[in-house]
């Protein structure tokens, strides 16, 4: 296809940069540019231009912040779990009961296995997130990121079998949400929205009366949406009010869900997960918490490559600690200190 093929042209190209192309791009004598399914860059875009040639949304579709090629040792251990979780809990939709036995004898020993393994943590985060299977996938990724967070605030191997145990079943009661409303592609209505908050209750109910959780694994589902602030629901607490381990489930599950395709949204790019979630910080989510869940983030980052807004491609330098998430870049020869370049952020890592 030539440059008259394609839709009407963006004047910013940034944002392309990052993105999957789901079409061929050829020039006008019918030379490939661009095959379908590459990640486009900095360099792809100046050859594009030479032929007069821009990309608009419609040619590409977001894959988060990290790149589709990353691989992950358990990778396939994780799907595996994925599949049995969504075994046991669709069963939860007409026994009305958790199946906590068997979650303890299949589930939760592997969650705790890979997030306490010396793992790639980038590598981990990638192979947690979710593309068309967010409902069950979360429940592990949840499940693992407040394992790690435990671990690094120093939790005991008991404490950090029942945060584990907690965060895995945080968002139990939306079992007993219907599944249309679950995967609704669009906004919700203010009744539909309201319906989807007692998944709270719900899952606190459920949980209160299954034979082997304790009454603070149960709170977890109560307050996950609970925020420091009091703007939370379903009660509106706010600070040590709200159980610990519900605010380091709170940072997982926010986390998460803003690196992962939802029925009604795309993932978003790494400098926006890192801004939103360094945002909410600040009201929202417990700052001690969410600083460290942010520090052992980027510093796994160092060494790593990332692709810049700007297009050009770079390698983690250093990670400095008053300003976490802009880092000192190599991009070829030259060195980009982003807390000195604020219109320059990562915008996925490869």
């Amino acid at each position: 296809m030539g440059g008259a093929a394609l839709l009407a042209k963006t004047r910013d190209w940034g944002h392309v940069i990052g993105k999957r192309i789901i079409r061929d791009v050829f020039s006008d004598n019918g030379i490939l540019l661009v095959p379908i399914s590459s990640i486009i860059t900095r360099e792809q875009i100046m050859i594009l231009e030479k032929h007069g040639i821009e990309l608009t949304a419609q040619d590409v579709v977001s894959i988060g912040p990290y790149s589709e090629n990353e691989s992950f040792v358990h990778t396939q251990i994780i799907n595996d779990t994925v599949t049995e979780i969504s075994r046991l809990f669709e069963g939860i939709r007409t026994t009305k009961e958790v199946p906590i036995a068997e979650l303890r004898r299949s589930v939760i020993p592997i969650v705790q296995e890979i997030a306490s393994k010396e793992t790639p943590l980038i590598g981990l985060f990638a192979s947690l997130q979710a593309k068309d299977d967010y409902i069950y996938r979360h429940h592990i990724a949840v499940g693992i990121y407040a394992c790690l967070i435990g671990g690094w605030m120093g939790l005991d191997r008991q404490e950090q079998l029942q945060l584990t145990t907690a965060a895995l079943l945080h968002d139990i009661g939306k079992m007993l949400i219907p599944e249309e409303l679950l995967q609704k592609p669009g906004k919700l209505t203010a009744e539909e929205y309201a319906i989807m908050k007692s998944h709270t209750v719900l899952g606190y109910e459920l949980l209160k009366k299954t034979v082997g959780v304790t009454h603070r694994q149960a709170l977890v589902a109560l307050q996950h949406h609970e925020r420091m602030d009091g703007g939370g629901y379903p009660l509106g607490l706010t600070h040590d009010k709200i159980e610990r381990f519900s605010r380091i489930t709170s940072v997982a599950d926010r986390f998460h869900a803003m690196t992962s395709r939802r029925a009604y949204q795309d993932p978003l790019p790494f400098y926006e997960v890192l801004f939103q979630i360094e945002k909410d910080s600040f009201g929202e989510l417990d700052p001690v918490i969410t600083r460290l869940f942010v520090e052992k983030m980027m510093n796994a980052l160092i060494g790593r490559s990332v692709l810049l807004t700007d297009g050009r491609e770079g390698v983690v330098l250093m990670v400095q600690a008053q300003n976490l998430g802009q880092p000192l870049i190599q991009a070829e020869d030259r060195f980009i200190d982003l807390s000195r370049e604020p219109a320059i952020r990562i915008e996925q890592i490869l």
